[in-house]
């Protein structure tokens, strides 16, 4: 049973956490932290990382302190949510910096309805270079219009 109640609160973090990517986005990165995120946007540098990179960083300190907290203070309900913060970062790198942005050039030949909505919804999101008239804050979880 208590497998059962790991799954699912490692399934909800994950779940939780793309409303969090999508309200960071919208109201952090487009709001009082857009000097960290306007380089993703305008491409004003020479080097591999951006200072974007600093948000990634900080969901993996958080995903290690809650497996901190599991391993060292016997806090159970940690593992699952570190887990799932981890998995969803993972995921959020595969489908963002490395199929959209191709940070790395693997799955590029990847071409199906969800990946085209998914990278449509991205390109519009990129059309506004200003952190104002973004529309598409979210990663994994696309509006159907972009579908079609």
């Amino acid at each position: 049973m208590l497998a059962i109640l790991w799954i699912l609160i490692f399934l909800v973090t994950f779940f939780i956490m793309e409303f969090n990517a999508w309200f960071t986005h919208k109201y952090i990165m487009h709001g009082f932290l857009w000097s960290l995120h306007k380089d993703h946007h305008h491409k004003d540098h020479d080097s591999w990382f951006e200072r974007n990179d600093a948000f990634f960083i900080f969901y993996a300190a958080v995903s290690m302190v809650c497996w901190y907290l599991w391993g060292e203070h016997n806090i159970w309900y940690c593992l699952p949510i570190g887990m799932g913060i981890m998995a969803y970062g993972m995921a959020y790198f595969i489908v963002h910096d490395i199929f959209i942005h191709q940070r790395f050039k693997w799955l590029r030949n990847i071409d199906n309805k969800y990946a085209r909505g998914v990278r449509r919804a991205h390109k519009i999101h990129h059309k506004h270079l200003g952190k104002e008239k973004g529309e598409n804050f979210g990663m994994l979880i696309v509006p159907k219009k972009y579908f079609k």
